[in-house]
């Protein structure tokens, strides 16, 4: 049951982000909150350009697009691709935070009821129980709260799930 506790987490919300961009702002944060942990040089650009180079719209960030655009800033170096909630719970033994996208709208599952409708959050840690994996997430917070840690259930929320790994590459060296 890892829990990366030492992730520093952000609120899409916070004043250094660019007013008109906080709404969909939750792709960047989580890259840029991701990247920070990571220590990745990249980490040092803002929020702002972050949301500019990934690609992101009003609407959100597609995962393919910030899968695509996330691997040509750092590199052949890095490993950026979807990956299953098994991979995703190896990273997290690993050390390393996974990206974890909650997306009603895009998987066309409109009337469920899951924790958000749509949604980038780190994920940190989990929890497997009898007939769950309480996935622990940092999330990026609203207009009316700071970015915080919570608990989510998998089960409920498996249909909309995406999970990004963000690693370095095997043929690194000492890796």
């Amino acid at each position: 049951m890892p829990f990366l506790k030492q992730l520093q987490g952000k609120s899409q919300y916070e004043p250094s982000i660019d007013k008109d961009l906080r709404p969909s702002a939750c792709g960047p944060v989580t890259a840029s909150v991701i990247l920070h942990y990571l220590n990745v040089p990249i980490s040092k650009v803002s929020v702002n350009k972050l949301y500019k180079l990934l690609g992101t719209t009003r609407i959100g960030l597609f995962t393919w697009r910030f899968v695509h655009r996330l691997h040509k800033l750092l590199g052949a170096d890095w490993e950026v691709r979807k990956c299953s909630l098994s991979e995703a719970l190896c990273e997290l033994e690993n050390g390393r935070p996974v990206a974890a996208k909650f997306d009603k709208w895009f998987t066309f599952k409109w009337s469920g009821k899951y924790e958000f409708d749509y949604h980038w959050v780190p994920l940190i840690g989990y929890e497997k129980n009898a007939n769950d994996v309480i996935l622990t997430i940092h999330d990026n917070g609203s207009p009316s709260s700071p970015s915080n840690v919570r608990s989510v259930s998998y089960r409920k929320n498996h249909e909309v799930l995406t999970f990004v790994k963000i690693a370095p590459s095997s043929n690194q060296k000492g890796h």
